[in-house]
């Protein structure tokens, strides 16, 4: 498969020249360990999932790293956590000497645990995500943007079929003690469901027949894995009584939708569902902006108890408070951009307001929507971020 070039590898050649390791995170099958290879073809390269190479690790730790010729990319570091204290040992050995180990990890929580523990202060830890629409033109609301599909889309339902198999039996079972992985798949298709909503725990458990705590254990498992993204509210004084509870996005569209059931694309156009996905996608593709820039996520929703409501807040240039409110629509109109003006007259020069619509065939740049606020199909409004 052709190498697409990651917006994230500038973020990694800097790391590179001033840690002595670097932790690249991230879902199943987004590129890890891709990217790697391709910005270091000459490191030694070691995958922690060969059975082979897990018992010669565990039969002899000291003899393993001594085999080891640096600089050294350890792929799947999770299914070995107890490498890492060797690692920082080594580092400690010669603490100068920088861009010398890489780690790749699908499970972000138990993996971070480790790092944390073992290699603070010593490693440079970035997430990669799906491809984005400014890595790859093809990256869309039905393939959305794991590299295999965008790069076979032709067989995009069974690729994502086999993954969820693949995810449940060896991510899910590796996080957690889920017993019944059909219970959690079905768990998968209601979340899905509630894409773009409040997150509600008794609703979810109710149809499942499982408790609350339950819920909010599997909910952590899927943001660990990098699949799901829950994003806070917004909180300010505005003198309003604001809501409490995240909402959930699906950090991959084509994955959402195949959740979902949608098997073609008029189907998800035609879909109830096409708003929500259309709104997850920019939600997602704001957050890979970001992260791809080596920075962290900072996206907020904001809705009162009075049904005030903005799709997404996030800090802008200059000091300004980006406010997004985002339609499915390739065409505009001054009754959407309501609740941005509601928002922006409390927040005053300090807010800076976007529509964000689909794009069209013949792309119309920023447009003047109302006073004070800019109407842009998604990837103008990237470039202003």
């Amino acid at each position: 498969m052709h190498f697409l070039p990651r917006t994230l590898e500038t973020a990694f050649l800097k790391a590179r020249r001033n840690f002595p390791a670097v932790v690249l995170t991230g879902p199943r099958r987004v590129g890890k360990t891709s990217l790697l290879r391709h910005v270091l073809p000459g490191a030694d390269y070691r995958l922690l999932e060969d059975p082979d190479v897990l018992a010669r690790v565990r039969a002899d730790p000291r003899g393993f790293f001594d085999e080891l010729k640096l600089p050294v990319i350890l792929d799947e570091i999770q299914n070995a956590p107890e490498l890492l204290a060797y690692v920082r040992t080594r580092i400690d050995a010669a603490p100068r000497k920088t861009g010398q180990w890489f780690l790749t990890g699908s499970q972000e929580s138990a993996l971070m645990q480790g790092v944390s523990e073992s290699l603070a202060g010593r490693a440079a830890i970035l997430h990669l995500l799906p491809l984005s629409v400014q890595e790859s033109p093809k990256v869309d609301l039905w393939l959305g943007g794991f590299p295999e599909v965008i790069a076979r889309p032709g067989a995009r339902d069974l690729w994502f079929s086999s993954y969820l198999q693949t995810y449940l039996e060896r991510d899910v079972r590796a996080v957690t003690q889920v017993k019944d992985l059909a219970t959690f798949r079905r768990f998968m298709g209601l979340v899905a469901s509630r894409h773009g909503q409040i997150l509600n725990k008794t609703d979810l458990a109710g149809p499942l027949g499982v408790s609350v705590p339950t819920i909010a254990q599997w909910m952590r498992v899927l943001e660990a894995t990098g699949l799901l993204a829950l994003i806070p509210p917004y909180f300010e004084n505005f003198g309003k009584r604001l809501l409490k509870s995240p909402r959930l996005y699906w950090l991959d569209s084509g994955l959402a939708s195949h959740l979902l059931g949608l098997r073609s694309r008029s189907e998800l156009e035609r879909s109830p569902f096409y708003g929500a996905l259309w709104e997850g996608f920019v939600a997602a593709e704001i957050i890979k902006r970001q992260i791809n820039a080596g920075g962290k996520r900072e996206l907020y929703y904001f809705r009162d108890e009075q049904g005030l409501e903005v799709d997404f807040v996030l800090p802008g240039r200059r000091m300004k408070l980006l406010l997004v409110e985002v339609k499915a629509t390739r065409t505009p109109a001054p009754a959407m951009a309501r609740p941005l003006q509601s928002l922006g007259r409390t927040l005053g020069e300090r807010a800076e307001m976007w529509l964000v619509h689909r794009p069209s065939k013949t792309p119309a740049g920023t447009a003047a929507l109302a006073p004070g606020i800019k109407a842009a199909d998604l990837a103008t409004f990237l470039q202003e971020l």
